[in-house]
């Protein structure tokens, strides 16, 4: 089922316009691509909250209604106030449904690798996203990898995702999307042992210092 957001256009450019419209509750935007003539729109800032709150987020795909015309479409880019953190300009990007996009998915993972956990290890994701090559239909919300089995030694690529089908990741398959890291804590006997050592040999050179100078001195 499609996700429709309205949009209205006509809206006045320039900042103290926009600031105005952002204080009402309405996003200044822009959608554009195949062709078409770039349209200044707005939305409202709850419909796109509420078009954007499904599984997929950002990568919903919208039927964006534009004076009475639909435009199937996508966030290209969706700009924030760097304080407050609120939506504060989008660009729509129209699609065709039949054809492939390239797109970033985001990763989550699944399970808990016990085996690295017993060692003192930290599962570490690589990336936070994965671009991949797809229709807007066939967009994935998420990609889950099942870290279970992980161990010490485990390095999950990209060739060890299964993907959906459809999907085509664009990345080199050898690419790191899992791994493993040592704790610091796992580390500190190590160090200590280390320094222990160095204490022991500081030790011995100050003990075979002072016998020389014995020597020295009993020989004069």
């Amino acid at each position: 089922m499609s996700t429709v957001l309205v949009a209205e256009t006509g809206r006045p450019t320039g900042s103290p316009s926009a600031r105005r419209m952002r204080r009402e509750d309405h996003i200044p935007a822009i959608v554009y691509g195949h062709g078409m003539d770039p349209i200044s729109i707005s939305v409202v800032r709850r419909d796109l909250r509420l078009a954007l709150s499904g599984p997929a987020g950002v990568n919903t795909v919208i039927d964006l209604t534009v004076d009475g015309k639909v435009y199937p479409a996508i966030v290209k880019d969706l700009q924030r106030h760097p304080v407050r953190r609120n939506v504060s300009h989008i660009d729509f990007i129209q699609v065709d449904l039949n054809e492939e996009i390239l797109i970033a998915i985001p990763v989550r993972l699944e399970g808990e690798a016990k085996a690295v956990i017993d060692q003192g290890g930290l599962v570490d994701p690589a990336v936070d996203t994965i671009e991949v090559r797809t229709t807007p239909r066939s967009i994935p919300n998420e990609i889950v990898i099942d870290i279970t089995d992980m161990t010490m030694d485990s390095v999950i690529t990209l060739a060890d995702i299964k993907l959906p089908a459809g999907v085509t990741a664009t990345a080199d398959p050898e690419t790191a999307i899992v791994t493993v890291l040592v704790t610091r804590e796992e580390e500190l006997p190590e160090a200590a042992e280390g320094e222990e050592g160095a204490a022991e040999g500081a030790g011995e050179a100050a003990e075979g210092a002072a016998e020389g100078e014995a020597e020295a001195a009993a020989g004069e």
